[in-house]
């Protein structure tokens, strides 16, 4: 059994991924070929954004943004310690100070008392001047905008969503991607719209963040391919690449129902013996993981093992809260109970949209063996 079976999908689309290689090894523009405009332009349409720019990785699509603001070292950016090391990593390699926030223990986003809270704190302390919130939608779910727009509003702060594992989640029927003043997403393969390789997107209205983002992304190019205007990256997505998430896209609709039918059978069957994933009302969840909660850390690590035996993967998304790694030690500790909790107790199960009912049944009857 696969945790993400990209074999079954790729049988669903070998015929149009084979056929788009086929053109791109004939016009041999494997940097920034046809197939990357017209990804781009789907991208659009899909979200609802005016501009968007494909680059090579989701952690690239963070740090761009990130750049284009200009952020020093004295500068504080809000962002959620129980997410991918990355949604923090970017941040940091941008010239700025993460500063981390609790998450809300039932939808695993961002705990927005605790956001605001954390604002005051460091504009009292006076070490760091508040200025923006790199929000993540976890597991597939977009993270509370409403309240987090205005807490940003009050503050005067930017907000980045990290969109790696929303692409497809929805608020009010508006596509993740589309909330905040800039979007990014991921297309590693893993993700609920993945190449196969490292991809990425961001996503905005702002034509003058566009405009810088855009050069950013090609070694801070100017008008001219040898005018370099400021420090850049070298962080393009090839041709072959947008070429499988055109055939992808493609498809994406219907994955999404069928991740969400996954998710509804697991609930059904799981209710009444573990923790399961809460989706708020109006929201989408694209379903990047479908993630519950042991009683304790001890039955968590049972539970692992004993899958495992009955060769069923099952993974720990996130065991080290960022703020716990190594790479963060300079920063003072932070206070995160929800998060060093959650990181003890979560674990996920096999989630894709190729997923049979039986084999959704299988694994939920082994994990209820295992706790009865």
């Amino acid at each position: 059994m696969q945790f993400i079976d990209l074999h079954r999908q790729y049988n669903e689309i070998a015929d149009g991924i084979n056929k788009r290689f086929s053109e791109v090894l004939k016009h041999k523009a494997f940097i920034g070929g046809p197939e990357v405009k017209e990804l781009e332009a789907m991208l659009r349409k899909y979200t609802g954004m005016e501009y968007v720019i494909t680059c090579a990785s989701g952690t690239d699509a963070l740090t761009i943004p990130l750049m284009a603001y200009e952020i020093t070292k004295s500068d504080a950016i809000f962002v959620p310690s129980f997410s991918f090391f990355a949604s923090a990593e970017s941040i940091a390699l941008a010239g700025g100070t993460p500063v981390f926030v609790d998450v809300d223990e039932h939808t695993f986003n961002m705990d927005v008392a605790d956001l605001e809270e954390k604002i005051r704190m460091t504009a009292a302390e006076g070490n760091l001047t508040p200025r923006g919130i790199v929000a993540v939608d976890l597991f597939g779910q977009p993270a509370d905008f409403t309240q987090i727009k205005e807490i940003a509003q009050k503050y005067d702060l930017f907000v980045l969503e990290d969109g790696a594992q929303g692409f497809g989640g929805e608020i009010n029927d508006k596509k993740a991607c589309s909330f905040g003043d800039v979007g990014a997403t991921s297309f590693f393969p893993a993700k609920p719209l993945g190449c196969y390789g490292d991809g990425g997107a961001i996503f905005t209205n702002d034509k003058a963040l566009f405009e810088k983002m855009k050069s950013i992304h090609v070694h801070g190019q100017g008008t001219d391919k040898y005018e370099n205007v400021r420090l850049g990256l070298n962080s393009r997505l090839d041709s072959l690449q947008a070429a499988v998430l055109i055939e992808k896209l493609k498809i994406f609709e219907n994955e999404l129902n069928e991740r969400n039918r996954v998710a509804e059978r697991y609930n059904e069957l799981l209710q009444d013996f573990v923790e399961t994933p809460v989706v708020k009302e109006r929201y989408r969840s694209s379903w990047a993981q479908y993630t519950v909660k042991a009683s304790s850390k001890e039955m968590r690590d049972s539970i692992i093992q004993k899958m495992k035996d009955y060769d069923i993967p099952v993974m720990i998304y996130y065991p080290i809260p960022i703020h716990r790694s190594g790479a963060f030690r300079y920063l003072k500790p932070a206070n995160l109970s929800k998060t060093e909790h959650l990181s003890d107790v979560v674990f996920s199960l096999p989630m894709h949209p190729y997923l049979k009912n039986d084999e959704i049944e299988d694994i939920c009857d082994q994990l209820k063996s295992i706790l009865e």
